[in-house]
C-alpha cells in the first residue's frame, strides 16, 4: 500500500497536474520507484473528517538540498509559476515551522500514475 502525502497547500496544482516536485522537511525514506498517494489532508483530521485521496504518483528522484537552492524551473515544477525563487522560499518558511532559507529539505520529484481518482474514505 502506498504511503500517504498531504498536498493541502497545493491541491489545486495537483489537480491541474502543474506540480511534479515538492519539498519536504522529512521524507528521507523515499526511493525512486516508490508509489505515494497524494491526499487533501493526512495528519490533523478531525474525528469523522474523511481522508480524501487525490491521485497516486511514482517517485522519479529524491535528493537533499538547501531550500534556498531552488531554481526558477523548480518553482514552476512546484506549481507556483507566479513566484520567484525568493518568494517561494519565503512562502515555504512561513508555512513550515522552524524552516529557514538555509534549512536542508528533501526535494521529491514524481510522475502521475493514472488519471485522477479522488476518493473519500
Amino acid at each position: 500500500m502506498p504511503r500517504l502525502m498531504s498536498v493541502s497547500l497545493t491541491e489545486q496544482q495537483v489537480h491541474a497536474r502543474t506540480k511534479t516536485v515538492t519539498r519536504r522537511m522529512g521524507w528521507r525514506m523515499l526511493r525512486p520507484g516508490d508509489r505515494v498517494t497524494l491526499c487533501r489532508k493526512v495528519m490533523g483530521r478531525r474525528p469523522g473528517e474523511p481522508l480524501v485521496r487525490v491521485v497516486d504518483v511514482e517517485i522519479v528522484s529524491i535528493r537533499r538540498e538547501p531550500l534556498a537552492a531552488i531554481t526558477p524551473e523548480d518553482v514552476l515544477a512546484e506549481g507556483f509559476g507566479n513566484m520567484s525563487p525568493s518568494q517561494f522560499v519565503k512562502f515555504f518558511c512561513a508555512t513550515h515551522s522552524g524552516c529557514q532559507p538555509n534549512t536542508t529539505v528533501t526535494r521529491i520529484e514524481w510522475r502521475y500514475c493514472e488519471t485522477e481518482t479522488t476518493t473519500t474514505e
